[in-house]
């Protein structure tokens, strides 16, 4: 009895053991059946081998190419008159990776905008508040974390009040120009930075041509900053470029500078800024100071003429 189950659990093991070695003998064969395929692939003529690319793999094979996924939100306030409307309408024309939306109530404050930007995937803002409906005031955001600025638009123009000869394909990709000022100031440098990101049509853009026929310019010049819009063309029978105007045109003077998005600390405040309020205040000052000059010189003329002697005429009774 000890010796049968002696025997059989050594045959247990033997069959084990063989057990074993096939396997490990099938997955060799296997190995070297995958192999065999993969070199008969990168011999075959006319067709690339596909070989399998580790998950793992490093920085130069593993991460995928830079795209520019810059989305802009132009977005108006209640109450917005014609010309301040046309002008944003125009800028939408010259951005193809813009978004519009509804108008805002003037109760709601700026930062719901963040929230709007979130609904509509978008990473910039540029906002037209108007006040009074006199005033316009263009914000500038990077959405949600900021910066953002605020400047008055002064000097407007469009491009159906202009009528300029010049004509460019819409929705082409601009060629955007600085002033060297813009490198001089820190402030100006983010300006810089933020115009950039606004105003740059992202290469590859669904709604963008793939071309580049005109250029979007920014000066400054007397503390504030003109921005003009110009076509590239050439000169008849000659290959030199020549710039030709297409409109709109308007002008931008700084307010401030926010760290956050419509919100924050304030990073920097235009010293030079005047509110448009205080300028027709101080017009009507200069009005009302104008009737109470004239009326100070009509009373001064009559005590004049009161105050003046009369003379007698001697000739008075001479003639009669």
């Amino acid at each position: 009895m000890g010796k049968r189950a002696r025997t059989a659990g050594t045959n247990k093991f033997k069959q084990a053991e063989e057990d074993e070695i096939k396997g490990e003998s099938d997955s060799a064969g296997e190995e070297d059946h995958v192999t065999a395929e993969v070199e008969e692939a990168a011999t075959r003529p006319g067709k690339a081998a596909r070989l399998p690319v580790a998950k793992d793999a490093g920085a130069k094979g593993g991460e995928e190419p830079f795209r520019n996924k810059q989305r802009v939100l132009v977005i108006a306030s209640r109450g917005i008159v014609h010309r301040f409307r046309h002008l944003m309408l125009d800028l939408c024309k010259l951005l193809p990776h813009s978004s519009k939306d509804a108008k805002m109530e003037s109760k709601d404050r700026p930062m719901v905008i963040n929230e709007i930007c979130e609904m509509k995937g978008c990473n910039n803002a540029l906002y037209f508040e108007t006040r009074k409906h006199k005033d316009l005031y263009m914000w500038v955001a990077k959405t949600p974390l900021g910066p953002s600025a605020k400047f008055l638009v002064q000097n407007i123009h469009t491009m159906g009040e202009l009528k300029f000869t010049g004509n460019h394909l819409m929705g082409s990709r601009p060629f955007l120009v600085f002033d060297a000022a813009f490198d001089s100031e820190p402030h100006l440098q983010l300006l810089k930075e933020m115009f950039s990101q606004t105003f740059g049509t992202p290469k590859g853009h669904r709604r963008s041509k793939p071309f580049v026929d005109h250029t979007m310019s920014f000066y400054v010049l007397d503390g504030r900053i003109w921005v003009r819009n110009y076509q590239i063309t050439k000169k008849d029978g000659s290959q030199e470029p020549v710039l030709v105007e297409v409109g709109p045109r308007f002008c931008l003077q700084l307010h401030r500078i926010f760290a956050g998005a419509f919100q924050g600390a304030t990073l920097y405040s235009n010293r030079d800024y005047v509110s448009p309020n205080v300028i027709r205040s101080r017009e009507k000052v200069e009005k009302s100071m104008k009737y109470a000059n004239r009326k100070e010189g009509q009373k001064n003329a009559v005590l004049r003429r009161q105050l003046q002697p009369k003379i007698k005429d001697p000739l008075k009774g001479v003639f009669k």
